[in-house]
């Protein structure tokens, strides 16, 4: 009698601990496991934002993109003294720059960033640098620095073909993210610690 209420004993505790490993096992997976509501919220809004028809505004206003940083007052200048007049004729003035025309075709960011080659394991990190800089605005403009397109280049002629073109400012972007810091994920990461472009 008393041996097997002894094995009894040791079969009970042998899964008593197998029973406590069981479960926090389970309790240490469960949380691995569940989807997260935020995570989900945020594909969905990543996914209407790229997939999202663009439409250009109506009033030229609405393109123009204020620099986040606080404006301080500069000090006026000294006056320079007014140079001797020299009599000789004035050299022609150069032509001014004809201004780049404004983008008025369609399309949504996730057919622009496919058309200008970039892979669709970045397009987050577009996203999340071309939301910041234009609101995928393809028309938008910095009133101060002349800085165009989606990514805001700067100058605008840079862009080969049209800065305000998106094909042509995130293919020119694409360009410069991986040459100057190796991918889109080191350009997002440079952006966040630094405010890129």
């Amino acid at each position: 009698m008393t041996r097997s209420k002894f094995s009894w004993t040791k079969l009970r505790s042998a899964l008593a601990v197998s029973s406590v490993a069981v479960f926090l096992g389970a309790a240490v997976a469960a949380p691995l496991t569940i989807p997260d509501a935020q995570a989900d919220t945020a594909a969905m809004q990543l996914d209407d934002r790229l997939y999202q028809e663009f439409v250009p505004n109506t009033d030229p206003i609405d393109d123009l993109v204020l620099p986040d940083v606080p404006l301080e007052k500069l000090p006026d200048p000294e006056p320079e003294p007014e140079p001797e007049p020299v009599a000789t004729t004035a050299p022609a003035a150069p032509a001014a720059p004809a201004a780049l025309p404004k983008y008025t075709g369609g399309g949504s960011p996730a057919e622009w960033m496919s058309a200008a080659g970039i892979a669709e394991s970045d397009w987050s990190y577009v996203d999340f640098i071309v939301s910041r800089e234009s609101g995928w605005n393809p028309n938008a403009t910095n009133p101060s620095s002349g800085a165009c397109g989606l990514v805001q280049a700067l100058p605008c002629s840079k862009v080969p073909g049209s800065g305000y073109n998106p094909v042509d400012n995130l293919r020119w972007a694409n360009g410069y993210a991986v040459g100057r810091y190796g991918s889109w994920a080191q350009a997002y990461t440079f952006w966040t610690n630094n405010h890129w472009w």
